[in-house]
């Protein structure tokens, strides 16, 4: 059963929908005490990271995240917060991943926020990506993007510069886009992440 993180920091409504839709079980975390009752775990998010970041601090959560062994899921902003920082707030985040959340340059062919579908391109095998097809559409509504690195780019994408659309590192998977938000790909995605 899949966990989520509850810290404030967005509206969960589409995400507990998509579950719902799909069949998958899900509950509520809300104390540490509360983990032990999952086997994995989606950290959402939405807004402002630095913010975000303050929010799940006050739950007294984050050594138990950063500590966690079982399969962990971050979202858009949930992602950022697995990062090492983010421009956003100038803020220190979890540090799962050594890389860093930047914000987009805005220009005329390039709006800011990044908002709407987008092209997904695997780089590496993993079955959280299992039957959906290299260079999908995804929905992707951000300002700030993860830098670009090979060592845990699981999926990339392009927009203006190309930057990490999904993470990975040992039990932990980030995804920058909106699965529940991405039809029938982001199901897909949903799917798989209940079965690693």
């Amino acid at each position: 059963m899949i966990g989520i993180i509850r810290y404030g920091a967005g509206n969960i409504f589409s995400l507990t929908a998509a579950l719902e839709r799909l069949g998958i079980d899900y509950g509520m975390v809300n104390t540490e005490a509360d983990l032990e009752q999952f086997d994995r775990y989606i950290i959402p998010g939405v807004g402002h990271a630095g913010a975000a970041m303050q929010k799940l601090q006050q739950t007294g959560l984050v050594p138990a995240i950063k500590a966690l062994k079982k399969p962990a899921l971050g979202i858009c902003v949930g992602m950022q917060l697995l990062t090492s920082y983010s421009e956003e707030g100038d803020s220190s985040l979890l540090n799962i991943f050594p890389e860093k959340t930047l914000k987009f340059s805005s220009s005329p062919e390039h709006k800011v926020p990044h908002t709407g579908w987008n092209r997904v391109f695997a780089e590496r095998e993993n079955p959280l990506f299992e039957n959906i097809p290299n260079g999908s559409h995804f929905y992707f509504v951000h300002s700030y993007f993860i830098e670009y690195d090979s060592v845990h780019t699981l999926a990339a994408t392009n927009y203006s510069i190309k930057f990490s659309a999904s993470i990975w590192r040992n039990n932990f998977y980030g995804v920058q886009f909106h699965p529940e938000k991405s039809g029938v790909h982001g199901e897909t995605l949903l799917t798989n992440f209940s079965k690693l």
